[in-house]
């Protein structure tokens, strides 16, 4: 790629001709965003090459693999490497993680030479697994160190970098603006941020407004993740924290139709939700993608949270199919339900827990 950053670029889904919003740079004062976006955010052990196919072919402005250890990358761990897939996504977004400088700059040569148009650099990660091998958000508690690894990744690639982070560890040390200009000045092409700090996890709303100073301190552009479940929320969002896109992660899950319809609406278009029958061929489309890159065992494993969400907001199936469909190892049966779950939508959609955001 020969783009400044991932969001102007020229990389159309092949079935569709759909290009990325273009995001030219803005003036650290300018609160106004002169285009705007919805990405598909990376989602740990939720968004896989398949799902990501589906949202950028549908009109999402990108997607974001889920998250991938650097290290286990390098190493060429299995796992790491079906995670980084990304055949047939245009732009490709490799999104990585990890605390050493060597291991970060090593995934991502590889992720270059393996066809990654951008990197990404998690440091917003809030789980415990991953801080508590000071990678993540923890990395947000030591700059310096944090500075270090941006400079070890930039300088490893020639494609652009970008980096997503929360607004801090906690209240106390809400650092975002400062580690954003660190990223700037090292060349990175824009930054994502989370409106939530380390310490809330998930627990009460986004504070979309706290990303302003983001706004203020840098001119690359600027992502704003967090809560955004409609196009009503990403024009709130974008209004509050004067951000460039918006970044959506839980909502999608279920219906990777959603971000396109919402970067749909804030280009001033509509876009109608696939009907019931388009959902299922996504749905089925989707498990079957699924169940090809991971084969039969593990690929039943890895689609059931997907499995929940489609059948949940397709509201089609009674309580006994939906264990069912969640607790089938037979490819066929589970394809038969989830054709069902369309079919019979009348029923209400169950609660179900959400996936995090990497």
């Amino acid at each position: 790629m020969t783009t400044d950053h991932y969001l102007s670029a020229e990389g159309p889904g092949a079935a569709t001709g759909v290009r990325p919003a273009a995001l030219p740079r803005m003036a650290a004062h300018d609160a106004a965003p002169h285009a705007q976006g919805a990405l598909l955010a990376p989602l740990s052990g939720v968004t896989d090459l398949h799902m990501r196919r589906i949202a950028r072919r549908l009109g999402a402005t990108a997607t974001v693999s889920e998250m991938v250890a650097a290290e286990d990358f390098a190493r060429g761990t299995e796992e790491a490497r079906l995670r980084a897939e990304g055949e047939g996504v245009l732009p490709h977004v490799v999104q990585l993680a990890g605390c050493d400088p060597r291991w970060m700059a090593e995934g991502a040569r590889l992720a270059e030479a393996n066809g990654a148009d951008v990197i990404d650099v998690n440091m917003g990660c809030p789980a415990k697994a991953v801080t508590g091998g000071q990678a993540g958000s923890a990395l947000m508690r030591d700059l310096d160190h944090a500075e270090r690894l941006l400079a070890a990744v930039r300088g490893a690639v020639s494609v652009p970098v970008t980096v997503k982070m929360r607004l801090g560890w906690d209240d106390a040390t809400r650092n975002a603006p400062d580690l954003a200009r660190r990223a700037e000045r090292l060349g990175y092409a824009a930054v994502t941020v989370h409106g939530r700090t380390r310490q809330q996890f998930y627990t009460g709303r986004a504070d979309w407004a706290a990303i302003r100073a983001v706004r203020e301190a840098v001119a690359i552009p600027l992502v704003a993740n967090g809560d955004v479940a409609s196009l009503a929320d990403a024009q709130a969002c974008l209004a509050a924290s004067g951000a460039d896109a918006v970044m959506i992660g839980r909502a999608a899950v279920g219906r990777p139709w959603l971000v396109a319809a919402i970067a749909a609406g804030l280009a001033g278009e509509t876009l109608a939700e696939p009907d019931a029958a388009a959902r299922a061929e996504l749905a089925a489309e989707h498990y079957d993608g699924l169940i090809a890159l991971y084969g039969a065992r593990m690929g039943v494993r890895h689609a059931r949270k997907h499995l929940a969400a489609y059948a949940d907001h397709a509201g089609g199936l009674g309580p006994d199919e939906r264990i069912r469909l969640l607790t089938t190892t037979d490819p066929a049966e589970a394809a038969r339900l989830l054709r069902r779950a369309f079919e019979g939508r009348s029923a209400q959609p169950a609660a179900r827990p959400e996936p995090r955001a990497a």
